[in-house]
């Protein structure tokens, strides 16, 4: 990815150490319920937006990295701990966990992988109860809370 190359997406990790910029469309947007993503993102599933390499960059600190299995490493902000990536050693893209980008919203997955691994309440989540941030904590709580987390952008 060249300084040229218009930006499409932007995100990072919580507390800001590690930000990219990604200028293509992502090649699939997914899903992955097997045990080892399950125990990477500490969730049900984690959500990944595969993209080129070429149209991919880091453009603020560097992430630290674990061999998670022969084929692949994944990514991580050493300072906060936010996972950030999955890719193959020496393959031709990097998969970008979806809630790490600024727009999440903008990946939305369309296939699901290690549907052997998905947990039964899975499929039930959008009938839960819900409530909002500010229904859960009172408007009064929700005013003395200090968040540390970095903004969606730069």
């Amino acid at each position: 990815m060249t300084a040229e190359t218009k930006t499409v997406l932007t995100g990072g990790c919580q507390c800001g150490a590690v930000r990219f910029a990604v200028s293509g469309t992502p090649a699939k947007v997914s899903i992955c319920h097997c045990r080892m993503c399950q125990k990477a993102s500490g969730a049900p599933f984690a959500s990944f937006a595969d993209i080129e390499r070429d149209d991919f960059r880091w453009t603020r600190g560097k992430p630290a990295a674990f061999k998670s299995s022969s084929i692949a490493e994944r990514d991580f902000c050493a300072a906060c701990g936010t996972p950030l990536s999955f890719r193959r050693i020496g393959g031709p893209r990097i998969e970008i966990m979806t809630g790490t980008f600024d727009r999440p919203d903008r990946v939305v997955p369309t296939k699901q992988y290690g549907a052997e691994s998905r947990l039964g309440w899975v499929v039930g989540i959008a009938n839960l109860p819900s409530q909002s941030t500010l229904q859960n904590y009172g408007p009064e709580k929700l005013a003395e809370i200090v968040s540390h987390q970095h903004p969606d952008h730069d």
